[in-house]
């Protein structure tokens, strides 16, 4: 099987970046997208040149590490699919594919392939936990949670912050991964009672970190890896203006009574 590559080389955030075109030769149809870079990096260290970056590590579709733009979508053309285990058997002998990084303000380049996403573990450290002490094992197992519940929280929990959301987003919007953190994490009774800082915290750090606001243009779920559905930023809105009027109440204090206003 041959490709023809089109990638993307930069050799950091400062220099300038151009598409690099390369030719792959002797690919098996059951390599995924990484291994036929592995191959084509081979050939490129033989000549003495500076091998593609690129992110990677599990390789099973679990971690969230790898992640690049095929023809224009991130992970490449398959559904609900990391690019790790997008098979050439997807694409026809011959095609040619354009390879380009996440874009975004808030993902600045590092090199070729790679961007840096430590926005998110800013986001995540700033209320995507619960704080509270739940007890142990037996203890938390102890608490009662309704099914549909636990369902929606697991299908939230699936993300797994590799970033497609933000890269499809015409806004560069991070809602859906946070949207996903809060629904999961509220939708737990260890998570109510840090829900509406949470919700506070990490809207507006993502705010802060550059990321755009969301349109409801729904590019971001049809790209994410793990099918994490729109509703979960519905819901992050709802937490989120909930926190806000309660903040604001709070600020604004108990309402001034005039001397002689009858009680009621």
């Amino acid at each position: 099987m041959r490709l023809v590559l089109q990638v993307w080389r930069q050799k950091s955030a400062k220099a300038a970046g151009q598409f690099v075109r390369y030719e792959a030769n002797d690919l098996s149809p059951d390599m995924s997208l990484l291994e036929m870079l592995d191959v084509v990096n081979e050939n490129i260290i033989g000549r003495g040149e500076e091998p593609i970056a690129f992110d990677h590590d599990c390789r099973e579709g679990i971690c969230g590490t790898c992640g690049f733009v095929v023809n224009g979508k991130a992970h490449g053309p398959l559904q609900g699919t990391t690019a790790c285990q997008v098979y050439l058997r997807h694409f026809k002998d011959g095609a040619e594919l354009w390879l380009e990084p996440w874009r975004a303000k808030a993902f600045p380049p590092i090199k070729d392939l790679v961007v840096d996403r430590s926005a998110f573990d800013r986001i995540i450290a700033s209320g995507g936990f619960i704080s509270v002490n739940t007890g142990g094992a037996p203890d938390g197992n102890a608490i009662p949670v309704d099914k549909e519940s636990s369902d929606r929280a697991m299908d939230a929990a699936a993300c797994i912050q590799c970033g497609a959301c933000v890269a499809a987003c015409p806004n560069a919007s991070a809602a859906l991964f946070v949207g996903a953190k809060i629904a999961h994490l509220g939708r737990l009774p260890q998570g109510q009672p840090e829900r509406a800082r949470r919700a506070l915290q990490m809207v507006m750090t993502a705010r802060d970190e550059g990321f755009g606001h969301c349109t409801s243009a729904g590019e971001c779920e049809a790209v994410c890896p793990k099918n994490i559905p729109i509703d979960v930023i519905a819901r992050t809105n709802k937490d989120y203006l909930g926190a806000r009027l309660h903040r604001m109440t709070a600020e604004a204090g108990p309402r001034p009574v005039r001397p002689g206003t009858p009680k009621r």
